[in-house]
């Protein structure tokens, strides 16, 4: 019987600020139109929150029933180590997808926006599939493209429509970076499991690229993600901020570019996540500064508007 702090590393709380971030970010693009609706940006946590430990679980057993777990770097695995019965880990998982529909469906009454069952139905769906049933998606390379809909697009922009009930220059472009954050991380996790996933049949697109172009791929999904915001400083100026994080994105670029591997890529995980929370979080402050019209276009004459 696992532990209830293995069940815990199991889940892999780290994981969460990828989950949380385009909530934060969805929710500031919300705020600056003047629509934050506390209780529905609630909600949508709680849908990502279950929905992210969910698939956690969902993978670890899934990955673990097909034994590819069995040699792996990284954070404890239930199935693939042997502390928790395969069913356990499935039931766990199912319990989680079970709690973010139920929040999910709050959400929906609130804003009335029923077709989002349909949306809520198939972000289920995607995280079972992921690594689960006979045909994953993960394995086939897909999952980064998975990734970006779910994590960056829907995760976003849905948490702005069940605000507002309309879409905005801010949102998308929060949509589009989470995105390719939550991509970059994708690529540097299966960079360094490319040896173990290529023996397994795991063909993630890490697989597909090669160890060289993955890197580079990396390197261009967190940069890209970053400046795509410059998009929103002629509006407001004060989403300069998030280029804060300039630095450290090019020293997690560098460590992957310069070839590092194993566990010396696992702090690249974690700052991956972490500038993806640090990015919401920003922007969240930049949407709230923007509200008091600070700047004008005699006080920033480069602007241009």
């Amino acid at each position: 019987m696992a532990t209830p702090a293995q069940w815990i590393e199991g889940a892999r709380l780290r994981t969460l600020p990828l989950a949380i971030a385009p909530i934060i970010a969805g929710s500031a693009a919300a705020y600056s139109w003047g629509e934050f609706k506390p209780f529905r940006a609630f909600l949508a946590f709680l849908v990502a929150f279950f929905l992210q430990v969910g698939v956690n679980y969902a993978n670890d057993y899934s990955d673990g029933i097909k034994g590819t777990d069995e040699v792996r770097v990284g954070p404890l695995r239930l199935v693939g180590s042997g502390v928790a019965k395969p069913s356990h880990v499935k039931a766990a998982a199912f319990l989680c997808f079970g709690l973010a529909m139920l929040a999910g469906l709050g959400l929906v009454v609130l804003a009335q926006q029923w077709w989002f069952l349909a949306i809520g139905a198939s972000s289920v769906f995607a995280a079972w599939g992921y690594t689960g049933g006979k045909h994953p998606y993960g394995y086939m390379g897909l999952g980064d493209i998975f990734v970006f809909i779910y994590f960056g697009l829907v995760a976003t922009l849905g948490t702005l429509f069940t605000q507002t009930a309309h879409l905005t220059l801010e949102g998308w472009v929060f949509a589009l970076a989470l995105g390719l954050f939550s991509c970059a991380l994708l690529m540097a996790n299966n960079v360094r499991d490319i040896p173990t996933d290529r023996e397994v049949g795991k063909l993630t697109m890490a697989v597909r690229l090669g160890d060289t172009w993955s890197r580079r791929v990396y390197a261009i999904e967190m940069l890209l993600g970053l400046f795509l915001t410059a998009l929103l400083v002629p509006a407001n100026p004060w989403y300069l901020l998030v280029f804060i994080l300039l630095g450290p994105i090019l020293h997690s670029c560098f460590v992957v570019l310069s070839g590092s591997n194993g566990k010396a890529l696992i702090p690249v995980l974690k700052q991956a996540g972490l500038v993806a929370m640090a990015y919401s979080l920003l922007v969240a402050v930049a949407a709230y500064l923007g509200t008091f019209d600070i700047f004008t276009p005699e006080s920033v004459p480069f602007l241009g508007y």
